[in-house]
């Protein structure tokens, strides 16, 4: 009975973690509609008290994001919704934009962040591994007051230890068994930084997703060093430097753009014409396939779609759209699933991927990146 009753009550968990994982499309659109109006209210409120409330707003927004994305991350690895996708990369590349990503952060608490070169490779999941050593940074630069946050890299035989040192607040040695848990903060972090304890929760079930051991040392007042264990791979072929020598496309203006916003969502349209209108865009949108039928408009220099429409996806539509104007027409799949499944479907299809609740910078940037393949087409 007794195991049984824990059968029972592991399955019911489970059953939980697969709903939020699956929910997660449906929590992050209203958040995803509220950041898109917020964002064209700050362009339109200038530098008033009425832009810095919506800046203020738009900070709120970003820390409730932060909170559902990382339970919505623990939710999708605990029901295995995360799939590793096995590639040989350069753990060097890697490092060196983590550096890029936490240099301002760490510029701004006047702290020194070093990441060393490495010439080894691994095989893993690219992707979640950034994420991995992302959260871990994160930390270390959160919880070191003054000194250095060091990120490197030592070969062990076989194997690859990745470390990151900091000389922070450190741990105690009868508190390191706990530092993992979801939602736990120790109180010298809590007097430290605000947070809610979920990044090493969700370093540790994406070492488990990867097989990877980590291993900790700190001691109290002086620094902590998180180390990530995996094998070594042999070196591939600096495919990845043709494309470092590929020239720079310079940012232009958005004006005059012709843009076609896809989603079921009307409130996430709305916010979208205002904030495109914003940049000078011309702006039509659909719901689905059903808007498609009897339409007449002219070939869309860019479509921004979401995947989870009415009875079809974005990429379907994408797929209908291109049937019509071209194959080389741009899209952007916009969208809350994070799933690598869906990745993989719009990387087949030549459709990059962009993760809301939106963030106008990131759009912004990839419509101009694909903006000269439009006129191009012209």
């Amino acid at each position: 009975e007794l195991a049984q009753a824990q059968m029972l009550a592991e399955e019911a968990n489970l059953g939980k973690t697969r709903f939020l994982a699956a929910a997660g499309h449906d929590i992050l659109q209203p958040l995803n509609a509220a950041r898109l109006y917020c964002s064209s209210l700050i362009e339109k409120a200038g530098k008033g008290r009425a832009g810095k409330a919506a800046i203020n707003i738009e900070s709120s927004l970003e820390s409730v994001e932060t909170i559902l994305g990382a339970v919505l991350d623990i939710s999708r690895l605990d029901a295995g919704a995360m799939k590793p996708d096995d590639t040989v990369f350069s753990l060097d590349e890697l490092l060196r934009q983590i550096g890029n990503d936490f240099q301002p952060l760490a510029a701004e608490r006047k702290l020194g962040l070093t990441i060393v070169p490495s010439s080894l490779s691994v095989m893993t999941d690219r992707n979640l591994l950034r994420r991995l050593i992302q959260n871990l940074v994160s930390n270390a630069v959160k919880y070191t007051r003054r000194g250095h946050v060091l990120v490197g890299v030592r070969r062990r035989g076989e194997l690859v230890e990745i470390q990151v040192i900091d000389t922070g607040i450190g741990i105690a040695g009868d508190k390191l068994n706990t530092v993992f848990r979801e939602f736990t903060r120790l109180d010298e972090g809590a007097r430290e930084a605000e947070g809610l304890g979920l990044g090493l929760s969700i370093v540790d079930r994406i070492a488990r997703v990867l097989r990877l051991e980590i291993r900790i040392f700190s001691s109290p007042g002086k620094g902590t060093r998180f180390s990530v264990i995996l094998p070594v791979a042999a070196a591939q072929e600096p495919r990845r430097e043709i494309a470092a020598k590929a020239p720079v496309r310079t940012a232009a203006s958005l004006a005059g753009l012709r843009v076609l916003c896809i989603d079921n969502d009307a409130r996430i349209l709305d916010g979208m014409r205002l904030l495109l209108e914003g940049w000078g865009c011309s702006v039509d949108t659909f719901s689905g396939s059903g808007d498609l039928e009897g339409s007449v408009m002219h070939r869309p220099d860019i479509v921004l779609a979401d995947y989870h429409l009415d009875g079809e996806t974005g990429l379907e539509m994408i797929a209908k759209l291109r049937a019509i104007h071209g194959p080389d027409m741009p899209a952007v799949l916009v969208t809350a699933d994070r799933s690598s499944e869906v990745r993989a479907t719009a990387a087949r299809l030549d459709v990059p991927v962009i993760n809301k609740p939106l963030k106008p910078a990131v759009l912004r940037s990839m419509m101009v990146r694909v903006r000269p393949l439009a006129s191009a087409a012209e």
